[in-house]
Formats: C-alpha cells, structure tokens, sequence
C-alpha cells in the first residue's frame, strides 16, 4: 500500500500552520509578560530558565515546529529583545538540528531547571 504524500504534507502543513498561530497569539501575551522580568546579565542558562516563564518556553518550542530551521533567527531577536541572551544558543542549536522540531526540547529543560536545583552551569 502506498502512502498519500499529498494528505501527509496536507497534514504536517496544517500543523505547521497552526504552531505558528498559537505562536503569534501566545508571543503577544508573552512580550507583555516579559517586560517585567529581571534577569542578571550575568546569569547561567539554568539560572534565566527558573527566572522565566512557562509561556516563554512554550512560545520558543511553537516557533521551533512551526517554522524548522526559519525559527532561528526569529527566536535569536526575540531572546534579545526579551533580554533572555542566556537561552539563545541553546535554542538556535535546537532549531538547526534536524528531525527536533517536533520535540518540546525547552520545555523539558524548564521542567528540568525547576526540578533539579543543582544543575550544572551552562555558558
């Protein structure tokens, strides 16, 4: 039996589209949320994920599966301008690799920053 290609990409198409929605609404609530974050700029990137917020991770993850690789440079300025410096390799590296746009790589290390105090700190 052959696959319908056309209904599969049909599909990853509707997905895709749809991150990138919840993404737009969730980046708004986001960016008010996040101006009255204080982050130091010195901090580890275990140490800004126990500062920020759920919905910052959600947002990075819904930006990584609905646009793959084109999300690097959107969450690179994003990170900036959140004043988040600290996420921004891990985030972009996470975007770049293939086959993780579907993991929700952020959110389990935010799950693992707020489960885990004695984490090791990473540059």
């Amino acid at each position: 039996m052959q696959p319908d290609w056309n209904l599969i990409l049909r599909g990853l198409i509707l997905v895709s589209a749809g991150a990138c929605l919840l993404a737009a609404i969730l980046g708004i609530w986001v960016w008010r949320q996040v101006q009255r974050l204080q982050v130091p700029a010195h901090a580890s990137f275990w140490q800004t994920l126990r500062l920020t917020p759920l919905s910052v991770v959600l947002l990075l993850d819904l930006l990584d599966m609905g646009l793959d690789i084109f999300s690097a440079p959107i969450t690179w300025v994003l990170l900036e301008r959140m004043g988040l410096r600290s996420l921004r390799m891990v985030t972009v590296s996470e975007a770049i690799l293939p086959g993780t746009q579907f993991l929700p790589i952020m959110t389990l290390a935010w799950l693992a920053a707020r489960t885990f105090r004695r984490l090791p700190p990473l540059a």
